[in-house]
This record gives structure tokens, sequence and C-alpha cells, in this order.
């Protein structure tokens, strides 16, 4: 074991902050000798009625921030609390009181990235956050350095657990939205109030992380397209069976000649897409650039497991106290590239019609197709209950949004169209 000590502090001992305890316990010594020091823990941050529980354990506890920030032996501060505030807050203080600081806030980071990096930068202290995005699964890093050499085009993500877990569910049992969602929150995988996950709104922050590192700009949250998973049916999962997709919410981040296309909403995924086989719970965010072409990142996306990503962060930083190297690993968003709006953006398309079973009605829907722009590959037609209905299938070539969307204008217009059921994106 290394003769250096480094001494860390945790904000946070939940889930993830439980679980980084643990490991650097059970792992200490292949912890220290790969981070050639000894990793103390000399103090944790918790609500004031859990600090019994932890001294029980024979760790340290405070309910006073003021005593990690004032501490001078405290090297790295590990932010496990969640939410915006006072997370932030905390962070920011840290820096200026030359700590560095590890963190699994996505919420934070995604807001207020730009902020804390320059904060980073002016302390010479390092800001890490692989466990932001992914959980256990390695990206912030290997596209920050692994992969430094190419020139990303593309990012896709299944990057939220509970949306995965609840479509695999439709997809195998043929139940419908409020059934695998109330399965979801009794296993513990949705919260009771599912919003942020369900919505997108999730999804949506971790791509902003990523898009602003793949494409070396900004990218706020309130730069992505969100689209959740709420209006998700069977009898969608079960035409997309048919035509060789399965349905997943993708995180998706593309360069543009028009900016950056960045957004979240459920897609038709090709059978044979690397992606379309991950399932459950787990995430993986697929890469494409030149010269590597293709890869993919695979593993658990939440929960216990995210302990790996923060005690790399800490070895990483670590290295870099022994070594007076801090902030190799600063902000690498040093273009300002424009944000492609959406409705420029282009995709195929898969629409479910509710149309009046009559001669003709093909024809005029055609014509409405055309007359807006959008080319139509194929057209089925699905058995439906109620009497003179018919229910249409229809997938579209490749088009910009803003076409589809006046050519979804226009049907709702045409007599002969009832309903437009869903307009799901292609991938």
């Amino acid at each position: 074991m290394a003769n250096e000590v480094i001494k860390i502090a945790l904000l946070g001992a939940g889930t993830i902050g439980g679980s980084v305890i643990k490991f650097l316990r059970e792992n200490h010594e292949i912890i220290s000798k790969r981070a050639e020091a000894d990793i103390q823990i000399k103090n944790i941050l918790v609500l004031p009625q859990e600090i019994e529980k932890l001294h029980a354990q024979g760790l340290p506890a405070t309910e006073n921030y003021e005593e990690i920030l004032n501490d001078p032996e405290i090297k790295i501060v590990v932010e496990l609390m969640g939410g915006i505030n006072p997370a932030k807050d905390f962070a920011l203080q840290a820096m200026a009181h030359g700590k560095n600081v590890v963190t699994a806030n996505k919420d934070v980071v995604a807001q207020f990235g730009s902020e804390l990096f320059e904060a980073a930068e002016k302390n010479h202290v390092d800001y890490l956050f692989e466990a932001s995005v992914g959980g256990a699964i390695p990206i912030i890093m290997p596209l920050k350095r692994s992969l430094t050499a190419n020139k990303i085009t593309e990012i896709l993500g299944i990057v939220n657990g509970t949306t995965n877990y609840m479509l695999t569910k439709m997809s195998e049992d043929g139940a419908d939205y409020e059934t695998v969602l109330k399965e979801a929150q009794a296993k513990g995988y949705a919260e009771r109030n599912p919003a942020a996950d369900v919505e997108g709104k999730d999804a949506a922050r971790k791509i902003a992380i990523l898009a602003s590192i793949a494409f070396n700009s900004r990218v706020k949250f309130e730069d992505v397209s969100i689209e959740g998973i709420t209006k998700i049916t069977p009898d969608d999962i079960c035409h997309a069976e048919k035509l060789g997709y399965v349905v997943k919410l993708l995180a998706i981040g593309k360069e543009s000649e028009l900016g950056i296309d960045v957004r979240v909403h459920p897609v038709l995924l090709n059978k044979n897409h690397p992606l379309a086989s991950v399932n459950g719970v787990l995430n993986a965010i697929f890469v494409r650039g030149v010269p590597i072409d293709e890869a993919m990142f695979y593993g658990p996306g939440a929960g216990a497991p995210t302990a790996s990503a923060v005690i790399s962060d800490i070895i990483e930083i670590t290295r870099g106290i022994l070594t007076n190297s801090s902030g190799r690993f600063g902000c690498t968003c040093y273009e300002q590239k424009k944000i492609c709006p959406v409705e420029e953006t282009v995709s195929a398309y898969y629409l479910r019609l509710l149309v009046a079973d009559k001669p003709g009605v093909l024809g005029q829907i055609a014509t409405t197709f055309g007359n807006t722009g959008v080319s139509v590959k194929s057209v089925m037609q699905a058995a439906v209950e109620l009497e003179n209905h018919a229910e249409i299938v229809v997938v579209t070539h490749k088009v910009k949004h803003k076409n589809i969307l006046q050519a979804q204008d226009a049907l709702e217009k045409l007599s002969v169209v009832d309903k437009i059921l869903s307009n799901i994106r292609v991938e």
C-alpha cells in the first residue's frame, strides 16, 4: 500500500454514497495500489438524524458543511446529494477552497456545467462527473480522452433505465403504459412522481452533457427537444414488431450543417441496430465517428454500480494530486456551434391513422403526403373493431420534421381521417 494519504469527504450517504463507502472499504487495498495512495474518508455530510447510524459503523459524520469546507486535509469533495441546491453552491465553495470535486449530479452538470468548469480552471482543481451519465458505464472520460482523435458525428443513447424497463415490459408482455408504470414503481425502478423519467427530462439532461463533450460546444438542457413515452401503446409496439423494429426512448445527438441536432424521443429502431437488444433497466451509448466508425458502451445505468464511476474519478484526481497535474481534464467546449432547430431535423416517420373504411381513402392520404413534401415508403392496414373504420400504418422516407407536421395538419383536416393515433420517428 502506498505511503501517501489522500483524504476525502462525501456529501450524502444514500444509495450511491453508501455504495461508495462500501466499496472503498471492501476494495481498499486494490484501490490504494491503483491510486498509489491511501484514500481515506475524513468526513461525511448527512442529515442530523443519520449521524448516529454512520457513527455506529465506525464512520465520521457531520451535519455542518463548514467542517468539510474548512478542513485543509480534505483534498476531494464527492457530491452525491442530487438536485440543484445546495449541491451546486457546495461544489463551487469547495473549489474556491482549493478542493477537487467529484459528482454524479446530472442536473447540476447539464444546467451549470460552464460555471463549474470555469471555477475548476480558476482554482486549478478538477471537477469530474463520470457518474452523471450512464451510471457505471464509462463514457465521459472515453469521450474526453480515449476518443479525442475522432470527429464524433453521432451519439445515440438508451440512458434512462426506467423507461427502457417499461418499454421492454410492454414489448414482452403486451401490457399498456399504466400497467407497466405501476409495476416499475412497485419494483423501485420508477419514482412515485415519474415525470422526469417518462417525459424524457432525465435523458435530456444526459444527452446535453454528452453532446457538449462530443461536439465541443455547450449544449444546455433547454436546447434539447423532448418527447416522452406516455403516448406509446401496445398497438404501436406490435406494429413495430411486424415492421422489423423495436420501440426505444433514445437520446440523440448529431452534428449537421445546420448545427447540433439534439433531442430525446421514442423511436422505431431497426432490430439489427446494436441498441435494439438493450433491454430492462440496462443503459447503452452508441458512438459513431471518424476514424473509429462505431463503438458501444453498455452496462448498468443507475443504483449501486454507479459507485464504480465515482471511485474511478476519485482515483483519477488522486493521481493528479500526486503528480501535481490537476486540471488535465477541463471543459472541452471550445467552440460555439448553433443548435439545429427541431423543425429542420431529418428522420423517417411512422404514423398510425384511424380512417373511414371506404374506397378512395388511401388515395386522398397519399395525395396529402405528396402535397406536403412527404414520400411514403410503406403502408399497412391493421384490423380494428370499430365498424366502418380502418387503421392504417404509414412509414415515410426521411423528411424534415416541419414537413411531417404540415402533413399531420393536412391529414387532420381530411374528412376521411378520424384521428392520428401515433406519430413516432424511425431511426
